[in-house]
């Protein structure tokens, strides 16, 4: 095993004095080409290009010297740090930290970023990093190729959002471009870079604020807001002990893309944009659409709307984690059930309705379960029933082999 490895962060500055000496014991550096070129690095020291962190750290547990480990930024921030320290390697680190390749990106962009949300996007995470870019009105993304801003433009098709691309920092070749989303796909980026992606509306931090990225007691308690809230009376399906059902048997959370098909008055999707997922409201009545924009700007989250009839206008909507059905029963349902969401709720007024619904998302594979529901109000002055609503409640769930994404 190495006797001693140092991870030192480079953003393109002078390395510092610590840097320095650690480089000019190295008997094994690692890192980028642009790493390696540098003119501190012992001519006698073994070089290891850093592609597979992985294999890299197998290199250096079995050498008997001094190792050093060089990458871009912070190490420790989404970085090499957490590899190389993982059980399977047995290596103790010394640090020599560099800024951060995202608190760089925003000192580009001359923005305050302790309100931002910070993202890795890969090919198999890219889904989920848009979809906290539909949500959220600040976000700072890690690229990597086949995930870069030509591929998060693409995917935020219908969402307008202004990006701050950062290629190369700390190089020669640096280069800021701002643009707006749409056109990110028209250019060839080069790696490494990070994309800052801003829009919609924009949420002040109280004071000095006091957490960093969205301040989750901003807003009213409650997973739900009574009734009134939304203003007149809402459509069956809408009251709030029902929505209070709906998400919890959903769970919509930071990166999932939620379907709400049906959405009335926008009820449930305001509430399912506060837990911090995406949310595609969809409706056929013009009305419904503006309750709900009107909803969404009342509580300053983010919602991409979407006029149509369903199932028909599903068809080109982005794959969804959870859905909600609130209109169109079970042919809705069925077509739903198509697109394999994690999982599903939908109600029916009458038992042979929910017994259709539930045959269908068995058929599809989905685990169901159904809940009759009843909610009684009382007058708390007299006592006396005021209001009263019974419905039943089905869920559907993937098995867990299929729920991985």
């Amino acid at each position: 095993m190495a006797d001693r490895v140092t991870v030192i962060g480079w953003d393109g500055s002078p390395l510092t004095e610590a840097a320095r000496g650690a480089l000019g014991a190295a008997t094994l550096v690692a890192g980028a080409p642009h790493h390696l070129a540098l003119q501190e690095i012992p001519a006698d020291a073994e070089r290891v290009r850093l592609g597979s962190v992985a294999l890299a750290a197998r290199r250096i547990a079995g050498h008997r010297g001094t190792a050093v480990v060089l990458a871009d930024g912070d190490p420790g921030f989404f970085g090499v740090v957490r590899t190389l320290r993982a059980p399977e390697f047995g290596l103790e680190v010394e640090v020599v930290p560099g800024v951060s390749s995202v608190a760089g990106a925003f000192a580009r962009a001359g923005m305050p970023w302790d309100d931002a949300h910070v993202v890795v996007a890969h090919p198999r995470t890219l889904r989920r990093a848009v979809n906290v870019c539909r949500a959220h009105s600040k976000v700072a993304v890690l690229t990597a190729p086949g995930a870069g801003p030509a591929e998060l433009g693409l995917l935020l098709d219908g969402v307008h959002r202004t990006f701050v691309v950062c290629e190369e920092m700390g190089t020669e070749n640096e280069r800021v471009s701002v643009l707006t989303s749409d056109k990110a796909a028209d250019h060839t980026w080069r790696d490494p870079n990070v994309v800052i992606v801003i829009g919609g509306p924009q949420t002040a931090l109280v004071g000095d604020g006091w957490i960093a990225g969205r301040d989750p007691g901003t807003g009213p308690r409650g997973w739900t807001q009574p009734d009134e809230v939304y203003g007149g009376v809402l459509g069956e399906g809408e009251n709030e002990l029902l929505r209070a059902a709906q998400l919890a048997r959903l769970g919509p959370r930071t990166g999932d893309l939620v379907w709400d098909i049906g959405c009335g008055s926008g009820a449930f999707a305001v509430e399912a944009a506060r837990a911090g997922a995406a949310v595609l409201a969809v409706d056929a009545d013009p009305e419904s659409c503006a309750r709900t924009d009107a909803a969404a700007r009342q509580f300053g989250v983010q919602l991409q709307i979407v006029r149509g009839e369903a199932p028909h206008i599903l068809e080109n909507l982005p794959e969804p984690d959870v859905v909600r059905v609130g209109g169109g029963g079970a042919a809705v349902v069925s077509a739903v059930a198509d697109r394999r969401p994690q999982r599903i709720v939908a109600h029916a007024a009458t038992r042979d309705a929910a017994e259709l619904i539930g045959r269908d998302l068995t058929e599809h594979g989905y685990r169901v379960e159904c809940a009759l529901l009843q909610a009684v109000g009382l007058d708390t002055k007299s006592w006396t029933e005021n209001e009263r609503s019974v419905v039943f409640l089905l869920g559907g769930e993937l098995p867990p082999r299929e729920t991985a994404r």
